[in-house]
C-alpha cells in the first residue's frame, strides 16, 4: 500500500475518532471526552499536512508558482493550529469552571467511547509504522497519534475511576491535562510552520557549518550571502556567492559538481543557485566555465 493511500485512511480514521469523541463528551458530559476530541484534529491536522505534503510533490511548478505548492500545507497548518489553540483555551476555561461547580459525567459511557479512540490510534499508527522512515511528516503523524493515545488512555483511567466513586472533579482535570499536551503539539506545528515562513534554517542545519563545508572544497576561497531555507516539506534549497581561486577559475563546472554532491549528500539540499566570482575578474566581467571533459 502507498503512503499517500495509508495516509488517506489513517485521516479518515482520526477524522471519525474525532467525530465519535464530540459526540460522546456531549452524551456522557465529559469534558475531558470532548477535549480528547480537540487533540484527535491536532492528529488529523498532522495526517492532513502529510497528504497535502504528498499531493503538492507532484504537482509542477509554474511561471506564478515557481517554487510550487510546497507551502499550501505551512498555511494550513497556521490557520488550524490557530482555531485548534482557540478552542483550547475556551475548553480550559470551562474546565476551570467545572472545578468549582462540578457535574458527574456518565463514566461508563466516557470510558467506552475513549477505548473506542485508543483502539483507532493504535491501528492508525500500524498503518502508518511501516513507512515512517520514509517521510518525515509521517514521522510527525506518529508522533501526534502517539501523544493523543496517552491522552485516551488517561480519560479511560479517569472514566473508570468516576464509575466506581462518582468522583466528578477528575472530568474536568483530565480535561486541563490533556489541554496541556494539545498546547505543547500546536506550539511546534505553529513553530515549525513559522521558520519555514521565515525561510530560517531547515531543522539540523547549521548555517555556519554549512559555510565551513563549501570552504573546505577545493578550489573555494571565500563564501557570502549563503542563505539555506525549507520550501516545504523534503525541500531544502540554497543560494551562495563562492569566491573562486584564480588558478581555478577554468574548474568551475567540476568545483560545481562538487559542491552539489556534498550538499545532497550530507544536507539533503537539492535546490541550488550559486553565483561565482573572482576577485581577478574585471568589473562586470564574467566566468567562463570549461570542461575538461572530451
Amino acid at each position: 500500500m502507498s503512503s499517500r493511500r495509508r495516509l488517506t485512511l489513517a485521516l479518515i480514521f482520526s477524522a471519525a475518532v474525532a467525530a465519535l469523541e464530540f459526540w460522546g463528551g456531549a452524551a456522557a458530559r465529559s469534558l475531558a471526552l470532548t477535549t480528547d476530541a480537540v487533540h484527535v484534529c491536532i492528529d488529523v491536522l498532522a495526517l492532513a499536512i502529510a497528504l497535502v505534503a504528498a499531493i503538492g510533490a507532484t504537482r509542477r511548478a509554474n511561471r506564478r508558482k515557481t517554487f510550487g505548492y510546497g507551502r499550501v500545507e505551512v498555511l494550513g497548518a497556521l490557520v488550524n493550529g490557530a482555531i485548534l489553540l482557540g478552542v483550547t483555551a475556551i475548553l480550559a476555561y470551562q474546565a476551570v469552571l467545572r472545578l468549582h461547580a462540578p457535574v458527574e459525567p456518565r463514566g461508563a459511557m466516557m470510558t467506552l467511547i475513549a477505548a473506542i479512540g485508543l483502539i483507532a490510534n493504535v491501528t492508525i499508527g500500524l498503518v502508518l509504522l511501516d513507512h515512517r522512515h520514509d517521510n518525515h511528516n509521517i514521522r510527525a503523524a506518529l508522533v501526534h497519534v502517539a501523544g493523543d493515545a496517552v491522552g485516551a488512555l488517561a480519560v479511560i483511567v479517569g472514566g473508570t475511576i468516576i464509575v466506581f466513586t462518582g468522583a466528578a472533579w477528575i472530568d474536568p482535570v483530565l480535561s486541563l491535562f490533556v489541554a496541556a499536551i494539545i498546547v505543547v503539539g500546536v506550539a511546534g506545528v505553529l513553530r515549525d510552520a513559522s521558520d519555514v515562513l521565515l525561510e530560517a534554517a531547515p531543522p539540523g542545519i547549521d548555517s555556519a557549518e554549512v559555510e565551513s563545508r563549501i570552504r573546505a572544497i577545493v578550489g573555494i576561497v571565500g563564501v557570502h550571502d549563503l542563505h539555506v531555507w525549507t520550501i516545504g516539506s523534503g525541500s531544502r534549497a540554497l543560494s551562495a556567492h563562492l569566491l573562486l581561486d584564480p588558478g581555478q577559475l577554468e574548474q568551475g563546472t567540476q568545483i560545481l559538481q562538487r559542491l552539489r554532491t556534498v550538499l545532497s549528500e550530507r544536507y539533503h539540499i537539492g535546490h541550488v543557485t550559486i553565483q561565482l566570482e573572482s576577485e581577478h575578474c574585471d568589473p562586470g566581467g564574467i566566468i567562463i566555465c570549461r570542461s575538461d571533459l572530451p
